[in-house]
């Protein structure tokens, strides 16, 4: 015997995996869980027995409801499904996945589609990470339009565009963007930035690997000595970030940095944890990119340079006048993050409060496709949790 359910696969950003309202789930977590690993496949390598494509970047569950929050349309929940173990995690938030939800939700009828304009905003919460996004998708003609003529690096062809804008991602995990209380910390010998920005991650220097800092992702995995490094960094972050033991938890993500290739660019290996990704998270490029305009931390890329920047301001009085030196409004700067399968372009939005630079917002633009919509098998016998 199996449980039929409703299901909806559908490929966000670079991730792919089925979406679900959640009333088509078991409310029980642990129930719901036993579900989510059996209808993925896990556990097993190839998740032959289920959804799953045997990589992390495809074993990946989006919950979404009508949202309990006044300033939001829909709840999103994401769950991360191990692939070799029979384990969900509900910590982290994956905006990759988060750029199928809007269109998810508008056809599944949680959100009108607006049929005067071009697009409809789906105000969404992130119910992992508590924080708020808004997701414009194309909708002329009252219908979400997945065709259209917008690239990503990492996925074939073009689709119509979805553009995402975080809005208070900052410390939503941790409390903190920098959870530490520090911009650098060091960390089994290395210094590292410890920090909460759309994601939880622990930046490290290439060079103070040993490494370029573009390797391919199948040479950072196959240097079995680098992996155990990070591992033991991330642990000890975990620790100092006030996450306790993060044995069995894909957070922090371990991130390698160093400098891009052109001013306002920088390079990213990100590792999922355990394994470097084949092209980039998005919230983790926002965190990347945040780490690179903020001063002082081991992504910081002077040649962003707004922070650094005065401006002569002339005060005039009854005397005369006076030259003064202010800080430059920061604004909004876009970066580039370069990764294995090509870059991300994200905008971060900074203010001065108090001689302090804070992060107001970041923007980037993914793409999504429905790939099939229909009833999902699962077996009774679904795997304990």
């Amino acid at each position: 015997m199996s449980t039929n359910i409703p299901c909806v696969l559908m490929r966000g950003g670079t991730s792919r995996g089925p979406f679900f309202l959640a009333d088509w789930l078991p409310r029980d977590p642990e129930a719901r869980d036993r579900t989510l690993i059996a209808a993925l496949g896990s556990p097993h390598e190839l998740q032959i027995d289920g959804l799953g494509g045997g990589n992390s970047l495809t074993s990946k569950v989006a919950i979404v409801s009508r949202s309990t929050q006044p300033d939001c349309d829909v709840d999103y929940l994401f769950a991360q499904v191990s692939v070799q173990e029979a384990r969900v995690d509900t910590r982290p938030n994956c905006g990759n996945m988060l750029a199928g939800v809007g269109p998810f939700a508008i056809e599944q009828g949680l959100v009108p589609a607006d049929r005067e304009g071009q697009t409809t905003t789906v105000r969404v919460y992130n119910v992992n990470t508590r924080s708020r996004i808004d997701v414009q998708v194309c909708t002329a003609g009252g219908q979400v339009h997945y065709d259209g003529d917008v690239r990503i690096d990492g996925v074939q062809g073009t689709a119509a565009p979805v553009l995402m804008n975080f809005l208070d991602a900052w410390g939503a995990v941790t409390g903190q963007i920098f959870p530490t209380g520090q911009r650098i910390d060091t960390i089994q010998g290395l210094q590292v930035t410890c920090i909460d920005a759309a994601q939880v991650m622990v930046l490290v220097r290439a060079a103070d690997l040993g490494l370029r800092g573009d390797e391919a992702p199948a040479e950072l995995d196959a240097n079995t000595a680098l992996l155990a490094r990070l591992e033991a960094v991330r642990l000890e972050a975990g620790q100092r970030m006030g996450m306790g033991d993060v044995t069995h938890s894909v957070l922090p993500k371990p991130v390698i940095v160093s400098p891009g290739t052109s001013p306002g660019s920088v390079v990213s290996r990100y590792f999922t944890p355990h394994q470097c990704h084949r092209s980039h998270a998005v919230t983790g490029a926002i965190g990347v990119a945040a780490a690179s305009v903020l001063p002082g931390t081991v992504a910081t890329d002077e040649r962003h340079a707004p922070a650094a920047g005065l401006r002569r301001v002339e005060v005039q009085h009854p005397a005369g006048r006076i030259q003064v030196e202010v800080q430059h409004p920061a604004g909004r700067i876009q970066v580039e993050v370069q990764h294995p399968a090509g870059r991300i372009q994200v905008e971060v939005e900074l203010s001065e409060v108090d001689g302090q630079f804070k992060l107001v917002q970041a923007a980037l633009v993914r793409t999504a496709r429905k790939i099939l919509e229909g009833t999902l098998f699962v077996p009774e016998s679904a795997p304990a949790h």
